[in-house]
């Protein structure tokens, strides 16, 4: 296969019709990098003979250990394809330009898989022809339907169903089917999720209308208007309704949605025996044959369709007038490709049959070595025909080129709605918006490109750092290697004049004769430079353009909001070749490439924009799996500590899902997705990014604090007031408040855990409207260009405001039990918690504190009640502490007081605050108020610590969700690893077809450590588990229980010899932040301690 020139490539991408951006998604070991190699081996890049077992792009050498793939690469790939316009024309050559990426199936990974889908106009998703839908299929599914990608489907290990299950080839197509049907039921399931979300939104937006013309006739009728002009109003209600109900909700058709081979956006595959196919191949081959047009061919050839062997003629299933005849897709394909394997292979005979290999080879026509053909190995023979008869290349790539978009096609199709859905849509500038739906290229055009992430590449893998193997060196290394020259025998002979032939030997024996530096001595570590991995939407981008750098958090609707967009220089861009880089010069639109100058402006993705106003931001995407596993790290040597904390932020900015952090306590943290990215990060920190000696600490695993209404309570510690109830005094009796701490309604907890994002959104967007307010002269010439953009910011955060506050006031009323205690609960809450976005909510009842969901606020504190300022001018009133008892809140909830944690499902009232009276002698009120700030979040963080144990606490832990997939054999040991880490199985199903169970599980992230070995081991590698956090969930024990009726004292005595689990945790945690434990012995058996010099 001849090798494809760097040069090449770079030309193509000035065609833009003729650009293909794709990426392989599928479940991990579905054959991604497998198929990707069989695609890399067309360029002539690695030998046709080695793909699916070099695995090209998994180019860290963990990966090819573990035979998994751990980070996305890109590679460009040549395609060349002729095709007739019509059957008497000549056929015309067409050239492509295949920008491949490949991606992880790990869950731990999936963040990769986000960061290089909006790179991309289409993917091909693989599925395991036997293991079907998994848990990262429907993930990677949901990925292209979130970015409109457009897929399409590889049936892949289609050679399983022969060579493991021993299965038919009719028993294969009934497989195959119902494995489609699983497919089309996951997008069909993102279709109706889809739809019903518009029709809710369709009916909303009517009955506003609705409602805003009945106030316009309620308006009209109040101001005795004439009857004409009434009931012409009515008529516009009447016609408004009608119209809009019955006429204007269209139902889409969802048929061009699904997979079907007839529409060939179906390919049946074995990337590991290199060959593949789809329907339409098959189609053009029995055309002559049968006499059926291809066309025709194409739409029976899958189904229930059936030939008749004398008329040939084709049945439905309707005509077949009792007969047994097989379908066409099983009689015309799959009995051949079972015949090739029983040939070769021998299939369950286990022996191949050459005679019948050389008439397989004679009637297909195919052209194969004799020494092949008369090869002793099987697979030798059974990839040699099918290379020759099915290449897989050829069938994948032609349908690449054919089915899925280029790039100008792509972006007119999905980033309209793409970027309707960004945040400050409407403040986009039109041009640039018409520049990137038409992918504009000319001169002039604005630049608009979306970085992904950031990749780490060694300096001497850059390519103005590699050695030349041949050719001639330019006139600057000519000059360099010179100098150098001189300056050698310049030394040499000063050395000869001073220390005669010693000094001669002693210089020419440091004399350099080929101009390179010894590496031993001179040579500086080969450090890490961060490159962008970028697509560009419009515009062409060159070495040398000054473009902004624009956060994931910025808004076009306030672009000179802190932090502001900063301005960098394109230091250099490189063409994407998998292991290399090369360098180009300019890149077009549509273009996938790599980005220098980006290291220290962008963390993890950003968008590159050549204009600040008006700008857009393409940076806001979902990360498929959030960090959970956080470990603290220390270097061996205290003297690396800054080699640690620079490699650190390094990872940081390299991993889409590596957080760095560093706690109160001083501990250096690193958060991650799982276990395995854990051990990534680490081997990435001490050979790459610190290089040096780290140790990592036990894995800090996250826990969540609530209180629950229990049976088996304590009595309330005040007995004359409800439970949870606490009167605080301030250690200067000055301050006396009163607060209630109640549990939470579940629902309400779910809804506020669900809409963290909407809360963060509500937050921010009054503090810049208080920021606003505060500026300077608001006639200013600044306040006035900002001023539209800040009041649609307004209007469009009061709508959601109001939604928000009815689905609140809703999940309340739902509640049911003790709804009277939350019937007017929504307007007095005044924040939420912890970071103002928790599960919790602090209701204010004294009418002191500013209220959060009120729609239109005044600014705080502007509104004094103006008789009382005269006559308390110089005293305190409740409105000074009420920001003071908000940080106590968020203090209190951040950390709860069973281990520190953070709290969930708490409701604090603040029912009364009383400041007693200071005499004229004492300071000014200014004083006092900073003398009393400290006492008052003091006494309320403690008061609700105090309402917290008076109900029954409990844990919430961290869990897992566990899908495994393995044989009857092995079931009985994965169950009991699941139940010996205190797992739970939900659900059990046989894979229909094959003899696989998939099982269904949750598990605590505290017992994970180590699951998936332990599974493995106990398995001999059957069954390998997926992990991938769920939420928290509820351990129903007190920490604190202890025996104390008569029963469970003569039970389990005194001492409680049932563990208790909560408590177990609880102490574990409070041992880790340094906190007492009740009842830890710090010495035990201290009369058998001795000494060991006796």
């Amino acid at each position: 296969m001849p090798v494809v020139s760097p040069e090449k490539l770079i030309a193509l991408q000035q065609q833009a019709e003729g650009i293909r951006n794709i990426c392989i998604l599928a479940h991990v070991d579905h054959g991604k990098t497998s198929l990707a190699d069989a695609l890399i081996a067309t360029n002539g890049i690695i030998s046709a003979k080695l793909a699916g077992k070099i695995r090209y792009l998994d180019s860290r050498p963990d990966e090819q250990l573990r035979g998994i793939t751990m980070e996305s690469s890109a590679i460009s790939l040549y395609f060349s394809m002729s095709r007739r316009a019509a059957a008497e024309e000549d056929p015309v050559q067409r050239d492509f330009l295949i920008n491949l990426i490949d991606s992880p199936g790990h869950v731990d990974f999936s963040s990769e898989v986000s960061t290089a889908s909006r790179l991309c106009d289409g993917a091909l998703v693989l599925v395991d022809a036997v293991e079907g839908v998994c848990s990262q299929t429907v993930t990677v599914l949901r990925q292209t339907w979130i970015e409109h990608l457009k897929p399409l489907l590889v049936i892949n290990k289609i050679d399983r169903l022969i060579t493991e299950l021993k299965m038919s080839a009719t028993e294969a197509y009934l497989h195959l089917s119902k494995l489609l049907e699983q497919v089309n039921a996951v997008i069909g399931s993102f279709f109706q999720g889809e739809r019903m979300e518009e029709d809710l939104q369709w009916r909303e937006k009517v009955e506003e209308r609705v409602a805003t013309a009945a106030a316009r006739v309620q308006q009209n009728a109040e101001r005795k208007v004439t009857t004409d002009a009434a009931s012409t109003v009515s008529d516009d209600l009447e016609t408004m309704v009608s119209n809009g109900v019955d006429g204007e909700f269209e139902e889409r058709d969802d048929e061009d949605l699904y997979f079907a081979p007839e529409r060939n956006n179906v390919i049946f595959s074995s990337a590991v025996d290199g060959w593949a196919f789809t329907v339409r191949q098959f189609a053009s081959l029995y055309e002559k044959k049968l006499g059926i047009k291809r066309s025709v061919l194409e739409k029976v050839l899958w189904g229930d369709f059936y030939l008749e062997p004398k008329t040939k003629r084709v049945l439905g299933s309707k005509h077949l007038k009792g007969r047994t005849l097989k379908p066409m897709f099983v009689q015309l394909v799959l009995d051949n490709i079972w015949a090739a394997y029983q040939a070769t292979t021998g299939g369950s005979k286990g022996k191949g049959d050459p005679a019948m290999v050389e008439k397989i080879v004679k009637s297909l026509s195919l052209s194969i070595p004799a020494h092949v053909i008369r090869s002793r190995d099987p697979r030798t023979l059974l990839t040699a025909v099918f290379s020759a008869w099915l290449p897989l290349s050829t069938a994948v790539l032609v349908s690449v080129t054919e089915y899925l978009p280029s790039p100008p096609i792509a972006q007119a199709s999905r980033l309209p709605t793409l970027i309707n859905g960004l945040p400050g849509a409407k403040h986009v500038d039109p041009k640039l918006r018409e520049a990137i739906i038409g992918s504009q290229t000319k001169k002039g055009a604005p630049i608009v490109a979306y970085v992904s992430k950031m990749v780490a590449i060694r300096a001497s893998e850059l390519p103005q750092h590699k050695k030349k193997t041949g050719g001639l060196m330019d006139a600057n290394e000519a000059r360099e290697i010179a100098r150098r020259k001189r300056a050698e025998i310049e030394q040499a002979r000063k050395a000869a004049e001073e220390g005669g032939l010693n000094g001669v030997v002693e210089a020419l024996d440091n004399t350099i004769l080929n101009g390179e530096q010894e590496s031993s001595l001179e040579l500086p570590e080969d450090p890490e430079h961060l490159i962008g991995f970028a697509r560009l939407y419009s515009g062409t981008l060159s070495v040398g353009d000054a473009v902004y750098v624009l956060p994931p958090k910025f808004s076009p609707a306030n672009p000179h909001a802190a932090p502001e967009p900063q301005k960098i220089v394109v230091t250099g861009l490189y063409l994407m070749m998998g292991r290399g880089l090369e360098s180009l010069a300019s890149v077009p639109a549509g273009v996938v490439f790599g980005i220098a100058g980006l290291e220290g402006r962008i963390l993890k993705s950003g968008t590159l924009c050549s204009q600040l106003e008006g700008s857009i931001n393409l940076a806001g995407i979902n990360m498929g799996s959030q960090p959970i596993v956080r470990v603290a790290l220390e270097p061996v040597n205290p003297g690396d500590l800054d080699k640690m904390i620079s490699g650190m932020r390094l990872l940081e900015q390299s991993d889409p899902c590596a957080v760095y952090e560093v706690l109160e306590s001083g501990e250096h943290v690193i958060l991650t997705a799982g276990e395995l990215h854990l051990e990534r990060c680490l081997k990435d920190l001490r050979e790459r990014f610190a290089r040096c000696e780290i140790q990592a600490g036990e894995p800090i695993v996250p826990y969540r604090e609530t209180i629950v209404s229990a049976s088996e309570m304590a009595a309330p510690k005040e007995k004359d007031l409800p439970r949870g109830t606490v009167v605080a005094v301030t250690p200067s009796k000055q301050i006396t408040v009163r607060l209630r701490v109640q549990p939470l309604p579940a629902e309400v907890c779910d809804l506020l855990e669900k809409s963290r994002a909407a809360l963060g959104q509500f937050y921010a967007e009054r503090k810049a409207k208080e920021t606003t307010k505060q500026e300077g002269d608001p006639d200013s010439e600044t306040n006035r260009d900002h001023e539209t953009p800040i009041a649609h910011t307004q209007s469009m955060g009061a709508v959601a405001l109001r939604d928000f506050k009815k689905g609140l006031q809703d999940a309340f009323i739902k509640s049911g039990a003790e709804s009277e205690l939350w019937s007017n609960v929504v307007d007095n809450i005044a924040a939420f918690g912890p970071r103002r976005t928790g599960p919790n909510v602090l209701i204010d009842r004294t009418g002191s504190c500013q209220k959060f969901l009120q729609e239109e606020q005044a600014t705080y504190g502007s509104q004094a009640d103006e008789s009382d300022e005269p006559q308390q001018s110089n005293s305190l009133r409740v409105k000074d502490f009420s920001d003071k008892i908000l940080y106590a809140f968020q203090l209190a909830t951040a950390q709860g007081p069973l281990c520190n944690e953070p709290c969930q499902g708490l409701s604090v009232s603040v029912e009364d605050v009383n400041i007693a009276a200071v005499s004229e002698d004492d300071t000014s009120s200014g004083e006092t108020l900073g003398r009393l700030t400290g006492e008052i979040i003091k006494t309320v963080r403690d008061a609700i610590r105090q309402g917290f144990l008076d109900w029954s606490p409990r844990l919430l832990l961290a869990m897992y969700s566990c899908e495994i997939q393995a044989s009857a054999e092995v079931l009985g040991r994965v169950y009991g690893v699941i139940t010996r880490r205190r797992g739970r199985v939900i659900a059990e199903s046989l894979n229909e077809g094959t003899p696989f169970f998939t099982i269904l599980s949750v598990l605590p992230v505290a017992e994970s450590f180590g699951f998936s070995e332990e599974i493995r081991k106990r398995t001999s590698g059957a069954a390998s588990p997926q992990l991938v956090f769920q939420g928290f969930e509820l351990l129903d024990e007190d920490p604190y229980w202890v025996p104390f009726t008569e029963d469970e004292l003569e039970d389990l005595g005194e001492l409680a010899d049932k563990e208790n689990v909560a408590k177990r945790y609880m102490d574990k945690v409070r041992v880790r932040k340094g906190l007492a434990v009740k009842g830890q012995k710090l010495v035990r058996d201290a009369e058998k301690q001795k000494t060991l010099k006796r």
